[in-house]
């Protein structure tokens, strides 16, 4: 007995049940710390010292748990400690993006497993459960792993996502929208749904800068404006599950025409696609730029990198136009940071990657339109995981699910 579908623990006698829940408990506890001792574990599920240990032997035989080492004495004998084992469970995990996405296999110490797989897809793509299988076959074939071994796929992907049915509202193609029913067809295991942002500010929650934070923003800065809500040390989700759409709050009436069919989002003057259409504006208006010649040769090589670059080496106009969006978006974060009174926001996404270009500017707005006993309080940041915390956030949801008390629950799965 290693993990149940729901209909067999309906089956279950009260005892069975119970004994099931506790290990379920114990393999979540171990997942969330690492590391920890039979007395431990005792207080955390509130059972007695006997029956954990009991759990933890019966864990250890099935090869799911191993002692890990010996603790830290506090007075007596040192505790031996207990995780997971590297070979126990694994998992696929998916980021989809508005071009590309990314995949790997992990084990749940957490570890990636394999290399990170990148794909050209989309959340419209009517041929994504192919390509991920062909993804799936390609990391089990490169890390020797057993397809049986991987036990759920978590997917997380732009849009407005229904978690517990499995859908993303904003796939254009009404009968395309139930991504977890296609996906779990195709592979053959249970699929998890997530927002990309929330992910994005799970990995940073967990691993990155936002670890020990109670409070803390986390920002996909990308086509899109995607906002991951850190409240009270606890992802927010919202009444719908529906929060952090930061991209499509209006700012120009009357403004340009966004994605969403709206006008004068937030996202039409402060993404990367804003970016791009700068300074094609800019360049067909005969401004001097180290990027003129790269959109008269190849136009499609005009990238929020190749901006970057260019503002590093000193290109006054990319410089600009960085300064210049910068503005905008701290606009945009000010707003935020008054309604919540975060202690940090994460940047993230390949736009926070021009460093002191983006942050003092955006700084510079915080400062203009922010209430000084607020914003005193915040500390904007880049993220050190970058394009690996949205995979890490990926990998926590899943286990979580997985392991969580109401584990026997998986209608979610």
């Amino acid at each position: 007995m290693v993990l149940q579908k729901k209909e067999d623990t309906e089956r279950m006698a009260i005892s069975e049940l119970k004994h099931y829940k506790l290990r379920m408990q114990v393999l979540l506890h171990l997942y969330k710390a690492t590391f920890l001792s039979a007395s431990s574990l005792s207080k955390k599920t509130h059972v007695s010292l006997p029956t954990v240990r009991s759990v933890l032997e019966e864990l250890t035989q099935e090869g799911k748990v191993k002692i890990a080492g010996v603790g830290t004495s506090k007075g007596g004998r040192r505790p031996i400690l207990y995780s997971h084992t590297d070979d126990g469970y694994y998992i696929l995990a998916i980021e989809i993006g508005h071009y590309k996405a990314k995949a790997s296999l992990f084990n749940s110490l957490n570890s990636e497993l394999s290399s990170t797989v990148e794909y050209t897809t989309n959340i419209d793509d009517t041929t994504l459960e192919a390509k991920t299988e062909k993804v799936l076959q390609s990391l089990l074939k490169e890390t020797g792993i057993s397809r049986e071994k991987i036990l759920a796929t978590g997917v997380s992907m732009p849009g407005i996502i229904d978690v517990k049915s499995g859908i993303n509202r904003t796939i254009k193609n009404q009968q395309n929208q139930k991504i977890k029913a296609r996906l779990s067809a195709q592979l053959k295991m249970p699929v998890i749904i997530e927002n990309d942002a929330r992910m994005q500010a799970l990995g940073e929650c967990v691993f990155g800068k936002a670890q020990k934070t109670k409070n803390t923003l986390v920002l996909n800065w990308n086509w899109g404006l995607g906002l991951g809500i850190i409240l009270n040390g606890q992802i927010y989700h919202g009444s719908s599950g529906n929060a952090g759409e930061f991209s499509h709050i209006r700012v120009v009436p009357n403004g340009k025409l966004c994605e969403c069919g709206k006008q004068g989002c937030l996202q039409t003057i402060a993404s990367a696609r804003a970016l791009i259409e700068m300074v094609q504006e800019r360049l067909a208006a005969g401004a001097i730029s180290q990027l003129t010649s790269l959109v008269a040769n190849t136009p499609s090589q005009l990238t929020i990198e190749a901006i970057i670059a260019s503002a590093k080496k000193g290109d006054e106009l990319s410089i600009s136009l960085l300064n210049e969006l910068s503005k905008k978006l701290g606009w945009g974060l000010s707003i935020l940071i008054q309604l919540y009174n975060p202690e940090l926001i994460v940047l993230n996404g390949p736009l926070s990657q021009a460093q002191q270009y983006v942050l003092f500017p955006i700084q510079q707005t915080i400062n203009q339109y922010c209430l000084e006993n607020i914003q005193n309080n915040v500390r904007i940041e880049i993220s050190e995981l970058g394009e690996k915390s949205g995979l890490k956030g990926v990998a926590v949801m899943v286990f979580q699910q997985i392991f969580r008390d109401k584990s026997i629950n998986t209608d979610l799965l």
